[in-house]
């Protein structure tokens, strides 16, 4: 276990503890040569190996590697023993640009101005090197303590050469509410395109503090995005809405470019003379549209324009209020999973069932296939509250993708709650799309 103070391969003074996750944690550390301060984020090998990140890694340093920009995270080098991986980066004391926005509210124009010439300034480098962010979103902006902005978490780029022979990429990922509806299409599509589109959403989310798909539930939500169905609030500058608009446009092939938006009137002089307008920002109780940027929070990576399996005899508006799953927060509010969690995933029905049964003969549970998409999953020996048992149900979302709950019908909500995180989830990461509701990728 590292500790504060320690020395770290005789080069680093270990310090707090600015960050923990699933695989590993990030430390602020001095180097001992220059005393400049760092920040490493330490990952153990085994997980890393037993959920097969080992290859999402190797991109990550690749891509770190070949690029080289002020407005990127530098990665100083990357150092290894027998059970740790360790990326010594750049220290960017600012915070995350999301918690900036949750406590100052909705940004000015000239401040949001700023940070998107210096997003579009990183993102522009990164395709000139054939880098695609794929996950650009605040979380992944940070400020440093000149409040100049940086990229960082580049787990989820691609580079170009992972083009298939139509010059386009497949690996769907992102985060839902910032992910372009080429990338949901599931068709191909081009890494520079659909960062551009995500980087409107960013900017769209600075100037308002709220996103501008949104619905009751994730089919509307999707919707929106497919047909590029949004508003923009009347404190938006004219010359805002226009470049937004240009940018949020659903088919790439009319989308704005890079170039175009660096030579549009708002990004070259800014928002101008605007007039000061009182709004009040919506709150969640609010009949609106919009939620609150506070409801962006987690997190990751899905797509449903829901339609259940035909066996399910549910009908779309039932599905809608058969779980508070579908309620669009629970993307982005982290909540305590108890006894139910969901994912998706672009398999057919037939494999997802093929890896439970998988899953299940390996962590030595009895399956039981059930009709109308349910799978019932139940352990061999009494639990301190009786045998663990958990159900299984795949919902057809649209004909490439799928959403399966897991729901515990029986035994003990500790029992299942480790065997979730330790066995489960990590056994199944090559069919998941995204976990739901919570900050737990599960990433291609």
């Amino acid at each position: 276990m590292e500790s504060r103070g320690k020395i770290l391969m005789k080069r680093y003074e270990l310090g707090r503890l600015l960050g923990k996750g699933t695989f590993g944690k990030v430390h602020y550390a001095r180097n001992l040569e220059s005393n400049h301060s760092v920040a490493i984020k330490m990952m153990d090998k085994d997980k890393v190996l037993k959920v097969g990140l080992s290859e999402q890694i190797r991109r990550e340093i690749t891509t770190m590697r070949l690029v080289a920009h002020k407005n990127i995270v530098e990665l100083h080098e990357v150092m290894a023993t027998r059970n740790k991986i360790y990326f010594v980066m750049e220290y960017v004391k600012g915070g995350e640009l999301f918690d900036k926005i949750e406590k100052s509210g909705k940004l000015t124009e000239a401040v949001a101005h700023k940070y998107f010439q210096q997003l579009i300034s990183a993102v522009d480098y990164c395709h000139s090197r054939g880098v695609y962010h794929r996950d650009l979103k605040p979380e992944n902006l940070l400020l440093d303590e000149n409040e100049n902005l940086k990229v960082s978490d580049f787990g989820l780029s691609a580079l170009s050469e992972s083009k298939r022979q139509d010059g386009l990429l497949h690996t769907t990922c992102g985060t839902p509410a910032y992910v372009a509806p080429e990338v949901i299409s599931n068709t191909g599509y081009d890494g520079a395109k659909s960062d551009i589109w995500s980087c409107g959403v960013v900017l769209f989310v600075l100037v308002a503090r709220y996103l501008p798909f949104q619905g009751p539930n994730l089919m509307e939500m999707y919707r929106k995005i497919q047909n590029g169905d949004f508003r923009c609030p009347s404190w938006f500058s004219h010359k805002l809405k226009k470049l937004l608009y240009k940018i949020l446009d659903p088919n790439p092939n009319t989308r704005i470019s890079v170039q175009k938006i660096k030579e549009s009137t708002w990004f070259r002089k800014g928002p101008g003379e605007t007039r000061t307008v009182k709004e009040k920002i919506p709150s969640e109780n609010a009949t609106t549209n919009a939620a609150p940027a506070l409801a962006m929070r987690r997190k990751k990576n899905v797509h449903e324009d829901v339609k259940p399996l035909a066996v399910t005899n549910l009908n779309a508006f039932e599905i809608i209020s058969f779980s508070t799953g579908f309620d669009l927060s629970g993307l982005f509010i982290r909540k305590e999973c108890k006894n139910e969690t969901r994912f998706t995933s672009d398999k057919p029905a037939t494999t997802i069932i093929s890896k439970l049964e998988d899953v299940a003969k390996a962590l030595n549970l009895r399956i039981r296939k059930k009709d109308n998409g349910v799978v019932k999953i139940q352990g061999r020996k009494e639990g301190r509250n009786g045998v663990l048992q958990f159900d299984s149900e795949i919902f057809e979302i649209t004909a490439s993708y799928h959403l399966i709950e897991m729901k515990q019908t029986g035994g003990d909500s500790l029992e299942y709650q480790k065997l979730l995180e330790e066995d489960i989830r990590p056994a199944h990461k090559d069919i998941v799309w995204a976990w739901h509701g919570d900050d737990q990728q599960q990433k291609e």
